[in-house]
């Protein structure tokens, strides 16, 4: 497999309550050579938290799940965008979601993409891989922060 290296690393904050999809997430990332500061958040209030932190650092882009307790993803995704010193980070719904009315919900709220999660364990390989190498290749992401 053709290993795709970023000069500098992204930070990358991936909101997620399962466990073995953060674990599967970092593998991907790891066996594509994609350099990533993975930062996880278990869900949304969590993820608020971890932005509006000062001492953490921003993310170049957010992974963002729908269903989650305590705060779901679209909840979230709304906070973020109305937000001024987050609205520019990208969001991309990772989710299992297939739901109409959650993909027009997400882009009515400025989702930049809205991927579904493959079920089988290799096809979710396949999609988190290949996400991150369009996330490094060929998306031109906001700069960052001074």
């Amino acid at each position: 497999m053709t290993q795709t290296h970023s000069p500098i690393p992204i930070h990358l904050l991936l909101v997620e309550d399962s466990e073995a999809d953060i674990i599967l997430t970092q593998e991907a990332f790891q066996e594509a050579g994609i350099h990533t500061h993975l930062h996880v958040a278990h869900d949304g209030v969590e993820a608020l938290q971890f932005l509006r932190d000062p001492a953490r650092p921003r993310p170049d882009v957010i992974l963002l799940d729908i269903n989650m307790p305590r705060m779901n993803g679209l909840e979230v995704l709304r906070e973020i965008k109305q937000d001024p010193q987050l609205m520019t980070i990208p969001v991309i719904m990772l989710t299992t979601s297939h739901a109409e009315e959650d993909i027009l919900r997400s882009y009515q709220a400025y989702a930049a993409s809205y991927v579904v999660k493959p079920v089988e364990f290799r096809k979710f390989y396949d999609a988190i891989q290949a996400l991150g190498r369009y996330m490094l290749t060929i998306v031109r992401l906001p700069p960052r922060a001074g």
